[in-house]
């Protein structure tokens, strides 16, 4: 799981930050990154809210880092853009 090890090195942070922050065993966690074993599911969803990514990603079914939650409040926003712009445009017929 080569993703776990980019969020961390990203982050600047050491496996054992990374082990205490998630209650994941630091050996463990150097074992998903060397991919000698994968996350259980409770695992992938310490790691994916540690560090604030979708499951999607940090197994590598996606490029994209987005929660699905974000992208579903841009979409509204987006859409509650194009109401205000339809609604001033009525008002000026």
């Amino acid at each position: 799981m080569n993703k776990i090890r980019e969020l961390r090195e990203d982050r600047d942070l050491r496996q054992s930050d990374v082990a205490e922050a998630t209650g994941i065993d630091q050996r463990t966690l150097s074992n998903y990154e060397t991919g000698k074993t994968n996350p259980d599911s409770y695992a992938i969803i310490k790691l994916c809210d540690f560090f604030n990514v979708s499951a999607d990603y940090l197994i590598g079914r996606s490029d994209d880092k987005s929660l699905a939650i974000q992208k579903i409040e841009k979409k509204i926003s987006e859409i509650q853009a194009g109401l205000n712009d339809i609604a001033e445009h009525l008002k000026k017929l």
